[in-house]
């Protein structure tokens, strides 16, 4: 049984969201509370296993609370948040963190929407129990500045700017679950001559903007939320906006990205399956295709047009994944050439485009 605590000052979501998780008979909900403070003393009687946890509170805010929690008690963290528009800021600060990962709640039918969700909470907060033994290691990672890629970046400004042609070369990189820290990891490595890369990465509307600023700051790479029209260009990188498909193009040797609606595909939408087969009929084999942690089969498909059409994959392996379900569909399929512990992907997309 999963343990779950669940802090939110509505009493409103505090029943709903116990109640659709003790649903599940592999959850348990030993405890609500209404702030942080009331939290901790809870945790006291009884240690949870994932913690669910809103950003606004009286008392002491969620994000004062998840930093305090890492420092002193690691613990799996769930961030089920209202503030997608307004404190999109907040909810990216939390995943710095360590937060696992973000439920997006509507400002309007919270309760409809948690009961209309249970499916998605529910493999949300067991897909965050599995990350037990990795939260240490990702608060370390976050607690100390990379200041040696900081500098770097500032001294590489104008090389960025000057590499606007085309290249042969195009990496495509679809993620969900853990997805954000394992994104920090391989985008912190590239150099700024770096093919121009496009990524899907499963997350909420208006959470994109902010998790792309937060790795441009960190990367050597330029790194933004994609917008329709935009060239995928050496040592950049474009993340698909939260709720649009966005698609690999090409217009003569120009690579570009569409970004559109259009229903669900694979359950999801940015879907993982749209952008590698659109790099599939775009690119073929000047493509890379790298999948990386995440739940459900999002990008399975899509990756074995990839490699039929002649690109090379990558899939990130078990022992590495938060929720290794994305790659190992992938590598049922037979799409993947090569699997590959997070750490040592960069180095492996390096080889195959830059060496």
């Amino acid at each position: 049984m999963i343990k779950v605590l669940i802090i939110d000052d509505s009493a409103v979501v505090r029943e709903t969201l116990s109640k659709v998780l003790s649903s599940d008979p592999a959850i348990e909900v030993i405890a609500t509370a209404a702030d942080p403070l009331i939290a901790l003393k809870k945790m006291e009687l009884a240690e949870p296993d994932v913690i669910t946890l809103d950003i606004e509170m009286p008392h002491m805010d969620g994000i004062t609370f998840l930093k305090q929690l890492m420092e002193e008690k690691p613990t799996p963290v769930v961030i089920c948040s209202s503030m997608a528009e307004d404190g999109s800021f907040n909810a990216m600060k939390a995943m710095e963190y360590g937060a696992v990962d973000i439920i997006q709640k509507p400002k309007l039918g919270t309760k409809q929407f948690i009961e209309e969700s249970h499916i998605l909470i529910c493999d949300t907060v067991k897909a965050a129990a599995l990350t037990t033994s990795r939260i240490k290691a990702h608060h370390r990672r976050a607690a100390t500045a990379d200041i040696n890629s900081v500098i770097q970046k500032d001294l590489q400004l104008h090389t960025k700017d000057d590499n606007i042609e085309t290249t042969n070369k195009v990496i495509v990189v679809g993620a969900s679950t853990g997805g954000t820290e394992a994104l920090r990891i391989f985008l912190e490595k590239l150099p700024v001559n770096s093919p121009g890369i496009v990524i899907v990465q499963h997350m909420p509307e208006h959470f994109t903007k902010s998790f792309a600023e937060r790795l441009d700051d960190l990367c050597k790479i330029h790194v933004a939320e994609a917008k329709d029209g935009d060239s995928v260009i050496k040592g950049s990188a474009l993340i698909a906006p939260g709720n649009r498909h966005t698609l690999l193009k090409r217009s003569g040797a120009r690579y570009y990205v569409e970004v559109k609606d259009g229903p669900l595909v694979s359950r999801h939408r940015p879907s993982v399956d749209v952008l590698f087969r659109s790099a599939a009929h775009y690119a073929g084999k000047n493509a890379v295709g790298v999948i990386m942690t995440g739940m459900g089969d999002d990008g399975s498909k899509g990756m074995l047009e990839m490699h039929e059409a002649g690109s090379y994959n990558i899939a990130q392996d078990k022992d590495s994944c938060v929720v290794f379900g994305m790659p190992a569909e992938a590598i049922k399929t037979g799409a993947v050439d090569c699997i590959l512990p997070l750490d040592d992907i960069a180095d492996e997309v390096i080889r195959k485009t830059l060496l």
